[in-house]
């Protein structure tokens, strides 16, 4: 049974920092793609930032040079690195593991940024 657990949510200032973690365990966690997807109220769930097998790097225009995503697979785990944050920052915040056409996901973390 695949599980993505999703930590380190909740609620900052603007200009704060989070860390949110994702702890993977029923896949061999080393070979998928792993990212982090959030969805702000009434709006489309997208994209933040993605990390390979390898530790390619992607994200969102919106956030490069802010946000950071690293992984551990020693740990099973992937983190996000939140700075400089704003309230356009606001979402739920869902961690996501691919090795297409195979996707999970996780239950999600509120990120909150208030003003």
């Amino acid at each position: 049974q695949v599980q993505l657990v999703e930590s380190g949510g909740g609620l900052v200032q603007s200009g704060g920092s989070l860390r949110l973690s994702c702890a993977a365990s029923g896949i061999i966690f080393s070979t998928w793609l792993m990212g982090w997807y959030r969805q702000a109220p009434g709006k489309q769930r997208e994209l933040v930032a993605t990390i390979s097998s390898g530790g390619t790097t992607n994200y969102a225009d919106s956030v490069k040079g802010r946000f950071a995503i690293s992984r551990d697979n020693a740990q099973n785990t992937v983190y996000l690195q939140m700075n400089s944050l704003k309230p356009d920052d606001t979402a739920v915040y869902y961690c996501n593991a691919r090795r297409t056409p195979i996707n999970y996901w996780g239950h999600g973390t509120q990120v909150t940024v208030s003003s």
